[in-house]
C-alpha cells in the first residue's frame, strides 16, 4: 500500500504533490462508501482519536467526528471552554493528560499559529491540524482542491481567485500552497487593508477589483470577514465592504463564462455573498461540506497506517 511521506498533517507546506494525489485517490474510495446504504467501514477499529478544540468550530468538528465514526474509530471530544485550560493548564499538560488515556491520534484546532508543530515535537501520537490561528487549515485546502477536481476534472491549469479577508484567513494560505502544488494559477482579491503586504511574493496575482477577479478566474473561493481576529478597524463598515467586494448573482450572470463559486463557511449572507449567489447553480458550497468528510476519512486512515 502507498503511504504518506509524513506522520502528521500539520500543513500543506509539509506534504508533497504525491501525498495530495494519494489522499484524493483514497477519498474517492471513501466517497463511494459514504453513498452506500451502510456508510461504515472497520478501517480504524480499536484506534482512539481525540478531537482537541481550543477554538469554536461547527463544520470542521462535525466533519472530523463523522469521518472518525464512519471509520469505526473510538472518539473523544475535548473543548477548551469547559476544561482545566480555564484554570491555567498548559497546552502540553492538557494533551499529555489526554494521551495518558492511550489515545492514538490528535485532531487539533488552536488559536496560536504553530501550536500543532510544537506538539508534534513533544508527543508520539499522530497530529492533524484542524486550523492553527491565521496560519494553515490543511484539510480545508484539500477538500477545496478535491471539490474543484470533482467539478472541473482537474486542478492543473485552472485559475482560482481567493476573494475576501486574506490577512486573517488560514484557509487562504493553505489553499495557495495546495493549488500551486497542483499546477493551478492563483490570484487574491480584497481591500488593501485585508491583503498581506508581501502576498505577491508567494507567486499569486493581486486584484483590487472584484469584477476583474471574477472575469479572470475559473473558480472563485470567497472568504468571510474574520471580525473576531481583527484588532483595529480595517474598513468603514460591512455595508461598504458588501458594496465593493460582495458578490451577487447578477455579477455572475453578467460574466461571459461560467465560473464555480466556493466558500469554506460559515457564510455571512449579504456581506461577501448574497443569498441568490450562494444558492445559485454556480455554487458548490454544499459539495465542499460533503467532500470534507471523505477527505478527512482519507487523511485519518492514511496517517493511522503510518503509526
Amino acid at each position: 500500500m502507498q503511504q504518506l511521506s509524513v506522520r502528521h498533517l500539520l500543513g500543506i507546506k509539509e506534504i508533497t504533490p504525491q501525498d495530495i494525489q494519494l489522499i484524493f485517490e483514497t477519498a474517492d474510495q471513501f466517497k463511494e462508501v459514504l453513498n452506500r446504504p451502510i456508510k461504515k467501514v472497520p478501517s480504524l477499529r480499536d484506534v482512539t482519536i481525540a478531537n482537541v478544540f481550543f477554538e469554536n468550530s461547527t463544520r470542521t468538528k462535525l466533519s472530523f467526528e463523522l469521518a472518525e465514526k464512519r471509520l469505526s474509530a473510538d472518539v473523544i471530544n475535548f473543548s477548551a471552554s469547559g476544561s482545566s485550560v480555564k484554570k491555567g493548564e498548559t497546552l502540553l499538560d492538557t494533551v499529555n493528560n489526554i494521551l495518558s488515556m492511550k489515545v492514538d491520534m490528535i485532531v487539533m484546532r488552536h488559536s496560536s499559529p504553530g501550536a500543532p508543530h510544537f506538539l508534534s515535537r513533544k508527543i508520539q501520537a499522530n497530529i492533524v491540524n484542524a486550523g492553527d490561528g491565521t496560519h494553515e487549515h490543511p484539510t480545508q485546502a484539500l477538500l477545496d482542491s478535491f471539490s474543484i477536481r470533482q467539478k472541473l476534472g482537474e486542478v492543473a491549469g485552472k485559475k482560482i481567485a481567493i476573494i475576501g479577508d486574506i490577512t486573517h484567513s488560514r484557509v487562504a494560505l493553505s489553499n495557495i500552497f495546495a493549488l500551486q502544488m497542483q499546477g493551478a494559477e492563483v490570484a487574491v482579491c480584497g481591500p488593501p487593508t485585508l491583503l498581506p503586504k508581501y502576498i505577491a511574493d508567494l507567486g499569486v496575482k493581486v486584484f483590487w477589483n472584484v469584477r476583474e477577479a471574477l472575469q479572470w478566474c475559473d473558480v472563485a473561493n470567497v472568504l468571510r470577514i474574520q471580525l473576531e481576529r481583527q484588532t483595529g478597524k480595517l474598513f468603514p463598515s460591512l455595508r461598504e465592504y458588501a458594496l465593493y467586494f460582495g458578490i451577487n448573482k447578477k455579477m455572475l450572470d453578467e460574466l461571459d463564462k461560467e465560473i464555480v463559486l466556493m466558500h469554506p463557511g460559515p457564510i455571512n449572507r449579504g456581506v461577501e455573498l448574497t443569498s441568490d449567489a450562494a444558492d445559485s447553480h454556480h455554487s458548490i458550497i454544499l459539495d465542499q461540506v460533503e467532500n470534507g468528510v471523505a477527505i478527512r476519512m482519507a487523511v485519518l486512515y492514511l496517517l493511522a497506517s503510518k503509526g
